[in-house]
């Protein structure tokens, strides 16, 4: 009798559980959004910051804003704290770094390429936690075809063709909207299969910096699209 009361109130328990894992993982990555879009509004009214993230001085940037990431992955478990400290400093980072697209494209351009890019993330993502299909294979194509663009991207480096860099920008785009789906639904099964066993709050954080990655790349993606490459409007 205890085992029939006691089964309908852990079903409950785990889906309030993972209701609150997922509102926590989304939110902290809009949160990032939203620190990246300040951080990059206020890097264009600073000089002497537009020097550091703009001028000659921005590898160092560069440098960090690649290592952070991979700093979160290994120690989000470990130390979720610092994790999400470590992922809200990155979004103002990346929101430095970009500061200068809104030099290059128009206001118009931009706000597009946001509501896109915001359009598909939030379609995506809902998909990939809420679908019963399995989408692993999706996600592992996604990252082949991924590494496959990112070496086609650095020939096109030095041949400079503004037709092949536009055809990668849809590429671009497909791989990473099969990539929010597959990792909205990784981060969903990492939660199901972790029992309790690992901190929700690191596991959230290293979620919310993947779809954060995720919706980073749409964006600058549908950004060269509508702003055919660095012409405003």
């Amino acid at each position: 009798m205890n085992n029939f009361e006691q089964q309908p109130r852990r079903v409950v328990n785990d889906v309030s559980g993972l209701n609150g894992f997922l509102t926590r993982m989304y939110g902290w990555m809009a949160l990032a959004v939203l620190v990246s879009a300040l951080s990059a509004f206020y890097v264009l009214t600073q000089p002497s910051l537009q020097q550091v993230f703009l001028g000659g001085s921005r590898l160092l940037p560069l440098i960090v804003w690649f290592v952070i990431p991979i700093v979160i992955n290994f120690q989000a478990i470990k130390r979720p704290t610092l994790s999400f400290i470590l992922l809200m400093a990155y979004a103002a980072l990346t929101g430095g770094i970009f500061s200068m697209y809104a030099m290059i494209y128009s206001g118009a351009t931009i706000t597009s390429a946001f509501v896109s890019s915001a359009s598909v993330f939030v379609v995506m993502a809902l998909f990939g936690t809420f679908t019963k299909r399995d989408l692993t294979g999706v996600g592992n194509q996604a990252i082949a075809a991924l590494i496959a663009l990112v070496i086609a991207m650095l020939i096109n480096l030095f041949l400079q063709s503004q037709l092949i860099a536009y055809v990668f920008s849809f590429i671009g785009i497909i791989i990473f909207t099969a990539l929010t789906a597959s990792d909205s639904q990784k981060m969903k099964t990492l939660y199901n299969q972790s029992g309790g066993q690992v901190s929700v709050t690191g596991l959230a954080v290293i979620g919310a910096m993947q779809l954060y990655l995720d919706f980073v790349n749409l964006f600058v993606f549908f950004l060269q699209i509508f702003g055919g490459f660095g012409n405003r409007d």
